[in-house]
């Protein structure tokens, strides 16, 4: 009886698909070129941190207090103030080019400004946007409880805060959106990257009727399938050192795991996207329809389920369930713990189990459906 494999024949195949992707530089461009676009996207347009605020001040008192407010509120580095009248800031509101406004009242100097006493001005926010709303409201009240202690103190009175609060951030002392979105983006990169390579192989022996010629030969089922497996796992591995490069020397995010850590969690999660393309090539045997296919089973559910930018804890239980069958959503943890937080094993360690069991099944869902016939 003949070996399963032949190690001959296996070396033979990947010379001849790692021939084709020399000669073809689409599979160049989506290994490299393509996830430093979607990276300088990603790093560069998507940003969670509100560090400047556009807001107007309605000033209908011109007492000291009120002018030393307003100053106190113009010093603050996270908001852009804009003095005018009451009507100006409204219109201007409404049309978008200010966030919230805040209008003193014409007693504001005139009234107790001491510890429990009511503040003196109101803050409109724009509602259309919540969280940007929030940190209108936030940000007021902390130049108000600043300026309250300043006040205190150059009276000689006690400050009205008892507390005083200081922050600390684990794993992000900055607490820059960035150091969590570039580890979370460069899993939607690779799921799409991934697909793409994968999806297009078996296709195109299809069109170009090359696979009646494999046909003929004693290749077996798995050394097929490891051939369009092998050199692209190489290309992937290549796009997800490029990506993870970028993001630590050009974007600035640090990384606190190990390589071989990467390399582990990489190549699990490399293979399920693989073996995702592989099925959907297999099954469709178009590249058109293979490649809309791939992306449409990669980019979404990745970007959305994944857990990169919405809370999964915040989502409908059913959802829930579904987001646990999406790898991506395993590999986006990893990253987010290899960048921030080192190789956390408890962590790691379980995604690696659900990455592994995702691509065993991709993979043996493609072998299942390979079949040595042209029907």
């Amino acid at each position: 009886m003949s070996p399963p494999l032949s190690l001959r024949r296996l070396v033979a195949l990947c010379r001849k698909e790692s021939l084709q992707i020399l000669r073809d530089p689409s599979s160049l461009l989506i290994s490299v070129a393509l996830p430093l676009v979607m990276l300088v996207i990603f790093g560069y347009g998507l940003n969670l941190d509100s560090s400047r605020i556009r807001v107007g001040l309605v000033m209908q008192d011109d007492g000291g207090d009120a002018r030393g407010f307003a100053s106190q509120l113009d010093g603050s580095p996270y908001l852009d103030v804009v003095i005018g009248s009451q009507i100006e800031m409204t219109r201007q509101l409404v049309d978008g080019k200010i966030r919230g406004m805040v209008v003193m009242a014409s007693d504001f100097s005139h009234r107790g400004i001491g510890p429990g006493s009511e503040a003196p001005f109101q803050v409109i926010t724009d509602g259309a946007e919540p969280n940007t709303a929030n940190f209108v409201e936030n940000y007021v009240e902390g130049a108000w409880r600043t300026w309250q202690r300043q006040r205190a103190a150059d009276h000689g009175h006690a400050s009205p805060q008892a507390i005083e609060v200081e922050a600390r951030f684990w794993f992000n002392p900055s607490a820059k959106s960035r150091n969590y979105l570039i580890p979370g983006s460069i899993t939607i990169i690779m799921t799409v990257i991934g697909a793409l390579l994968t999806s297009l192989v078996v296709a195109r022996e299809w069109e170009r009727g090359t696979m009646e010629a494999l046909l003929a030969t004693p290749m077996r089922r798995s050394e097929f399938l490891l051939c369009k497996i092998l050199p692209y796992y190489a290309l992937g591995i290549t796009s997800l050192l490029v990506c993870v490069g970028a993001a630590i020397f050009v974007l600035h995010v640090p990384f606190r795991g190990s390589l071989a850590a990467l390399l582990l969690m990489g190549s699990a999660f490399l293979f399920s996207t693989l073996g995702m393309g592989l099925l959907i090539s297999t099954l469709t045997r178009n590249q058109f329809n293979a490649a809309q296919a791939a992306l449409n089973a990669a980019f979404m559910p990745a970007l959305m389920l994944s857990g990169f930018i919405y809370e999964l804890r915040s989502m409908p239980p059913f959802v829930q369930a579904v987001t646990r069958l999406i790898p991506a959503r395993y590999f986006v943890t990893s990253m987010q713990a290899l960048f921030q937080a080192g190789d956390v094993w408890s962590v790691l360690g379980s995604d690696l189990v659900r990455l592994t069991l995702a691509a065993v099944f991709f993979l043996g869902l493609t072998a299942q459906k390979t079949r040595r016939r042209l029907d």
